[in-house]
C-alpha cells in the first residue's frame, strides 16, 4: 500500500471515531427519543444541530466538514495512485493532511481562533499540492 492509500485510510478511521465524538455527547444530550426517532422537523421543532451544546455542535461541524474535505483528498490519492505518482512529496502531502485533520478537531471541538481555520487550510493545501504534483 502506497503512503498515501495508508493517509486515507487513516482518514477513514479518523472519520469514525468523529463520528463517536460527536455522536456519544449529542445522544446523552438530546436523548433518544429525538436520536432514535425519524427526525421529522415538525416533530423536532428545530434542527438537531441547534439543539445541542456548543461544542457537541462544534463536533457536528467538524465531522461535515471531514466528510467535505475527505472527497476531495480521496480524489487526489486515487489521482496519484492510479496515475503511479506517488512520490516521497506525494507521501508527505498525504501525511500532512492527516496529521491536519486530526489537529482539527480538539481545534473545532474548543474554538481555537485563528488555528482551527490555519489547520484547515493545511489540509486543503496539502491535498491541492497532490493534485498538482499529479500533473506535472
Amino acid at each position: 500500500m502506497t503512503p498515501e492509500l495508508t493517509a486515507l485510510t487513516l482518514a477513514g478511521l479518523l472519520q469514525v471515531v468523529q463520528f463517536a465524538l460527536m455522536s456519544i455527547p449529542a445522544n446523552l444530550e438530546l436523548g433518544p427519543g429525538k436520536t432514535l426517532g425519524p427526525r421529522d422537523p415538525d416533530r423536532l421543532g428545530k434542527p438537531l444541530i441547534e439543539q445541542v451544546s456548543p461544542r457537541t455542535g462544534r463536533l457536528f461541524r467538524a465531522l461535515d466538514n471531514h466528510f467535505e474535505g475527505l472527497i476531495l483528498f480521496t480524489l487526489a490519492v486515487v489521482v496519484v495512485t492510479l496515475s503511479d505518482q506517488s512520490s516521497s512529496f506525494t507521501a508527505a502531502c498525504g501525511w500532512a493532511y492527516l496529521v491536519a485533520r486530526v489537529l482539527y478537531v480538539p481545534a473545532y471541538a474548543f474554538g481555537l481562533v485563528p488555528w482551527r481555520s490555519l489547520i484547515w487550510m493545511v489540509g486543503f493545501s496539502a491535498t491541492t499540492l497532490m493534485l498538482l504534483a499529479a500533473l506535472v
